[in-house]
């Protein structure tokens, strides 16, 4: 993509967090219009409107309605758990370089979250609910993703020889970036004995080790680069996008936990985009767990496998480091919106905006998004230059 690189012109987030008293069709309705208003643009700009929910929490099409948009050009659910957030954006920006829609929104919300209830029960009922093959693996002790994840974790740390410390350096340079993010749910300091002695969740992944679990909604206006110009921000242009489902299963001799479709959705962005890892400056990485963010980060090749967490250790991903990563706290500081999360301080970094955390060099941008059990990854190249 060159000069043609459709543009994200407006960003909106909601509260995020413990915010109690609204649901998730509520978040997304208000999501929508600060990105809207961020735009400069008004509900009746919009033409597209693409919509990405968690399963039961209400979000729908019918946010369409809430909103009272009317004649539409674009209008569709996207579904591919934490792959989504980006897989919208590429879907909005071949829309508008085609002619198909002039101003689409991408929205992402839930309210997980009740008073009084625990973050580490909130998304157990699926497994819980579990039917066929599935509900084998919750009688054998499977419970939830974290179960599982932590299967995929153990196998990269015996393969790659990485050891507890290497999740650790994640979660505390992740924790530096929060503390100066206002939204951010976690913002006091975390060192390294601090992470050991949080309990474990399902070893080797500790409580630390896992994100958040947030109520709160996050919105985009995608339009074309021309339009962008005209508006209140500098374009944010979206250089470059792919996407990979690699379909691996438990199976012995399978890749499943040591390599991700990262590999592939990550070179297909940066190609698209005309650049390489080295023209990378901030990097937001998927990291629904400490493992995720290292085996991203390595599957899109800013090093060897089983090299991240030496990076980490060396304070490479912190504030003041070299490969500057989650720079908002990502998903396990800051706040969990699905690939929502990475893409918000994406945005906010290319433009400049993000205050104290502010990455000198940020012209350009990775963003991962990961869902399911690995199932799915997509990427995108966001720059504020057209080449």
């Amino acid at each position: 993509m060159t000069a043609g690189s459709a543009a994200i012109a407006g960003l909106g987030l909601t509260e995020v967090g413990k915010v109690y008293g609204r649901t998730a069709s509520e978040f997304a309705a208000d999501a929508v219009r600060l990105a809207v208003a961020d735009a400069g643009l008004t509900l009746g700009d919009v033409d597209g409107l693409l919509v990405n929910a968690r399963g039961g929490s209400g979000l729908n099409l019918g946010l369409a309605a809430a909103l009272s948009l009317h004649d539409l050009r674009m209008l569709s659910e996207v579904n591919a758990f934490g792959a989504s957030a980006a897989i919208m954006v590429a879907h909005a920006s071949k829309a508008v370089l085609a002619g198909e829609a002039d101003v689409v929104v991408c929205v992402f919300a839930d309210a997980p979250r009740q008073p009084g209830g625990s973050s580490g029960s909130t998304y157990q009922q699926s497994s819980l609910t579990a039917t066929g093959f599935r509900s084998a693996e919750t009688a054998a002790g499977f419970l939830s993703v974290n179960h599982r994840y932590a299967i995929a974790a153990r196998r990269y740390m015996e393969h790659f020889g990485v050891d507890q410390d290497a999740f650790g350096a994640v979660a505390v340079s992740q924790r530096g970036w929060a503390t100066m993010n206002p939204a951010a749910q976690l913002r006091t300091p975390l060192t390294l004995e601090e992470y050991h002695q949080s309990r474990w969740v399902v070893e080797p992944l500790h409580l630390l080790d896992c994100c958040l679990v947030s109520n709160g909604g996050a919105a985009v206006v995608v339009t074309t680069p021309e339009r962008a110009r005209s508006l209140v921000h500098d374009p944010v242009y979206v250089r470059g996008w792919g996407q990979a489902h690699p379909g691996y299963s438990f199976e012995h001799g399978s890749d499943f936990g040591l390599v991700t479709g990262a590999r592939v959705s990550g070179p297909a962005a940066m190609k698209m985009a005309g650049v390489s890892v080295a023209d990378i400056d901030v990097r937001e990485i998927y990291d629904c767990y400490t493992y995720t963010a290292l085996i991203t980060l390595e599957d899109y090749g800013f090093c060897e496998k089983g090299e991240g967490g030496h990076l980490a250790l060396d304070g490479a991903f912190g504030p003041g480091g070299a490969l500057p990563t989650n720079t908002g706290g990502g998903q396990l500081s800051s706040f969990y919106l699905w690939g929502m999360t990475p893409l918000v301080e994406a945005v906010t970094q290319v433009r400049g905006h993000a205050g104290e955390r502010q990455v000198p060099r940020h012209q350009t941008a990775i963003v991962s998004g990961n869902g399911g059990l690995l199932d799915h990854h997509a990427t995108l190249v966001l720059s504020s230059q057209t080449d």
